[in-house]
């Protein structure tokens, strides 16, 4: 009889896979990968700490910075402690400049006006805005249709290379030719006014796709939107314009200018917020950008402000260093406020034309976009562009801005845009 057949059973299992080699093989990897994740542990806890700590050392900072006033106060009730804290976030400006003080009650021009704007009206600014992307699209469906007795598939090809000159991008104009081609028919007669319906009925389809998702708004606490953008395409400007459209609703909306790299960012915020009668919560030029929007989550908090729109840095070009920025914002305003920021919305300047694409694809790598505002639509012939990023992204457009004033800026409609462009 074989030797092992002589061994008990059970001590033949425990020694099975007991060689050298077996061990190796099994608790080779298993080592690796413990290491790799003790590593890891210790690199997030000593970033949290640091980021702790420089967080620690600006409220410190801030303290040392509190008017003589606001300091007295704080003296006078160190006897509860947390009453003293939410007093301090519920009333802190942080500048050495003083904060310029208006009336809660005041409502401003831009108010009044974007209360006063109805529908029509507003219909007749968004088609005014949209004039010079129309004719330019009315004169290019002329020159293709004049003389044409029937839809071929020349006057089709034709048809999308206009679309495509008019930044309506590739596959946004396979898309309405296609429904041109299936809602008139091959060969039948070239109408211009069935053309436009067929291509402003699909143009609102592509439009509305991703319109329809809700925006993330919690049930308590202040509702947290980081608006990002490159520089130049008008973000300060629209951020104040949005501050205008939730007063109008009546709700309290605090700014922070967490923009410290660019010169006079904050100033130029700070200029919305004293003509709209809103605080700003902000630092000195070259601070930490979370820092600023840490403290602005606190104030908001403290204030119990309905809204707290937080402006950010836009050079894009050192895509790094805004990924570590943006990141660390996230991860710094969503402890005290978990899920925030609920929305993050990208600033665009339609006059770029298909360059917009490029920044939402940029950005869509850098942040977790959540939606689109498009500027500056009255100064370009592009208006087309947004079709093309909708069909491309699938990301939903927030707001469209067709002019200078508060009231020129407005939530975007599918059906009234694609009716107003074609």
């Amino acid at each position: 009889m074989d030797q092992a057949t002589n061994k008990d059973p059970i001590e033949l299992l425990i020694h099975a896979g007991s060689g050298a080699d077996t061990w190796l093989l099994i608790g080779g990897p298993i080592i690796v990968v413990s290491i790799f994740a003790v590593v890891y542990a210790v690199i997030v806890w000593i970033r949290n700490k640091r980021e702790t700590a420089e967080l620690r050392l600006e409220e410190e900072r801030l303290n040392r910075e509190l008017p003589t006033s606001q300091a007295g106060a704080e003296a006078d009730a160190e006897d509860n402690e947390d009453e003293d804290s939410a007093d301090k976030w519920s009333e802190l400006v942080v500048d050495e400049s003083p904060q310029v003080t208006i009336a809660t009650d005041t409502v401003t021009t831009d108010v009044e006006e974007i209360r006063t704007t109805d529908r029509a009206s507003w219909l007749e600014r968004l088609s005014r805005g949209l004039a010079k992307s129309r004719a330019s699209w009315q004169q290019s469906l002329s020159l293709i249709l004049t003389g044409k007795s029937r839809l071929d598939e020349q006057v089709l090809e034709d048809l999308h290379a206009a679309l495509y000159r008019a930044d309506v991008g590739v596959a946004a104009a396979d898309s309405l030719v296609d429904h041109v081609r299936r809602t008139i028919g091959k060969d039948n007669a070239t109408d211009p006014a069935a053309v436009a319906n067929a291509l402003k009925e699909r143009a609102a389809q592509i439009l509305s796709s991703a319109a329809n998702t809700p925006l993330n708004k919690p049930e308590q606490g202040p509702w947290v939107v980081l608006i990002v953008g490159v520089n130049g395409v008008g973000k300060t400007t629209t951020i104040g314009k949005l501050t205008a459209h939730f007063l109008a609703n009546e709700q309290k909306v605090l700014l922070a200018a967490a923009d410290t790299f660019r010169a006079a960012a904050v100033e130029q915020l700070v200029v919305w917020g004293d003509r709209l009668g809103v605080d700003v919560i902000k630092h000195k030029q070259g601070a930490d950008p979370a820092a600023v929007a840490y403290d602005g989550v606190k104030a908001a908090i403290a204030r119990r402000a309905d809204v707290l729109l937080i402006d950010t840095a836009g050079r894009l070009h050192a895509k790094q260093e805004l990924m570590e920025e943006l990141g660390k914002i996230n991860r710094i305003i969503g402890r005290d406020l978990p899920g925030a920021p609920h929305e993050t919305w990208l600033v665009i300047d339609a006059t770029t034309g298909q360059n917009a694409l490029m920044q939402v694809k940029a950005f869509s790598q850098v942040v977790k976009l959540t939606g689109l505002i498009v500027t500056k639509l009255d100064g370009t012939a592009k208006g087309g562009v947004l079709l093309s990023i909708a069909e491309q992204f699938k990301l939903p457009i927030r707001y469209v801005g067709v002019g200078e004033k508060a009231a020129d800026l407005r939530a975007f409609d599918a059906g009234d845009y694609a009716g107003s462009l074609f």
